[in-house]
């Protein structure tokens, strides 16, 4: 299919198309997470069943999608931005702690906007890996955001005499790493520890890559 159906404009009911293309739109995502984060999952989920869920038919899914890809893409992007803002809300209450305060603060945010619902955590982590090179662009895209947002705060730690000062880049994306692998595996349920424990851990390991071995804070 070339592009999308084109969707009726006018008001109807008291919305406008713009408003009931919204509402449209919302029930195909918020489908979506529930077959592609659960079962059948991405792979095994196609329009017919999408739009059945959704409440929707067919015809209004290529009004707003191409493709299912279109839909997995969009949901991909809304969880890291749901996460992205919980953390972003938190660094403002937080951005006058100490150091370690702060990044708890943050890393609690974030852990628990992800692991709110399994489903945001397959999402995230599972159902966007493999899927064709464009998915895997905007993978890796959006964690670079992440790797920027932790570089940037490690740089305004170290011009407060906080951290360490050096170029954060490699080891903020090693560090990205290790907290989706150790969230998918304690949602999967292979961790045998409270939500707290493993952000303690986290804290932990941020905080060794911003105060290295010999390292002493500014005085």
């Amino acid at each position: 299919m070339a592009g999308r159906l084109r969707a009726p404009t006018g008001r109807y009911g008291g919305r406008s198309a713009a408003e009931r293309q919204a509402e449209r739109r919302r029930r195909f995502l918020d489908a979506a997470l529930r077959l592609f984060g659960d079962t059948p999952g991405y792979r095994a989920t196609t329009v017919a069943a999408l739009s059945e869920a959704a409440g929707l038919s067919t015809r209004q899914f290529y009004e707003e999608f191409c493709t299912l890809e279109d839909v997995l893409a969009a949901l991909h992007l809304e969880v890291n931005a749901w996460a992205e803002q919980a953390v972003l809300d938190a660094l403002a209450e937080a951005g006058r702690l100490p150091l370690a305060e702060r990044v708890t603060a943050l890393f609690r945010a974030y852990a628990a906007n992800v692991t709110s619902d399994p489903r945001r955590v397959r999402i995230a982590f599972v159902e966007i890996i493999g899927v064709s090179p464009r998915l895997e662009e905007q993978r890796l895209r959006r964690r670079s955001r992440w790797v920027d947002l932790i570089c940037a705060e490690a740089r305004a730690a170290a011009e407060r005499g906080e951290a360490a000062p050096r170029d954060y880049r490699i080891a903020a994306t090693a560090f990205i790493g290790s907290v989706n692998g150790l969230l998918h595996d304690w949602s999967a349920g292979w961790v045998e520890a409270s939500l707290d424990e493993v952000v303690d851990e986290l804290v932990r390991q941020l905080l060794a890559i911003l105060r290295p071995p010999g390292w002493c804070p500014e005085t």
